[in-house]
């Protein structure tokens, strides 16, 4: 089935929600997160419907712990056993944008990080990089824990300003499409972000 994408992060704050609010929007997705870490400011699944995705559009997540850190340790905290056999991407009428929680190497439990369960998944996918300082050595060591386990990865995404350098040199290096670039927004609106997806990314790459 086309169209069904993982979305990872390089880092914490990167704007991987952001993005996937986008993506979501610009191909009609449905929209999921497995395991939600930090409900202080809200979920991410209530992001994404303030930034314009129908709610009927939006799976429930497989667990939401209310402690802001690594799942395995949020987990233990809430008192919580994650059950990988939960985390396996629902089959959907159409598109499918799943968000992970963090970095492709963040615990989901002691023993599991979460790239060996997008491994068994076997789906595409993109990694969402800012494109500030650090940004080179963050995407190059998520590319390469992706080629180790045989990962399909889609592409990058960036989220910030503009540095062709950092982004040529990235996309070069890890060997990756570099599918565009996502502008800091000074007002985050529904309209706003679809106007700034649309500028800086061809929805055709996501056919």
């Amino acid at each position: 089935m086309t169209g069904r994408f993982v979305i990872a992060g390089t880092d914490t704050g990167v704007g991987k929600t952001v993005f996937a609010a986008a993506l979501t929007r610009a191909i009609g997705a449905t929209y999921w997160k497995p395991v939600q870490a930090g409900t202080d400011e809200g979920t991410d699944g209530a992001t994404v419907t303030a930034l314009g995705v129908d709610p009927a559009r939006i799976l429930p997540e497989a667990y939401v712990l209310a402690t802001p850190c690594s799942p395995h340790r949020a987990a233990e905290i809430d008192g919580v056993a994650i059950d990988p056999a939960r985390l396996t991407p629902p089959a959907t009428e159409g598109p499918l944008v799943v968000e992970l929680a963090g970095g492709l190497m963040v615990p989901l439990t002691r023993e599991l990080p979460t790239a060996d369960l997008v491994a068994r998944w076997g789906l595409p996918v993109i990694l969402v990089a800012r494109t500030s300082l650090g940004t080179i050595n963050h995407s190059l060591l998520s590319i390469e824990a992706m080629r180790r386990r045989d990962i399909p990865i889609h592409g990058i995404a960036f989220v910030g300003e503009s540095v062709p350098v950092s982004e040529t040199t990235i996309a070069t290096m890890g060997g990756v499409r570099r599918l565009g670039r996502l502008d800091q927004l000074p007002e985050l609106t529904p309209d706003a972000l679809a106007a700034a997806f649309a500028r800086g990314f061809d929805a055709g790459d996501f056919a």
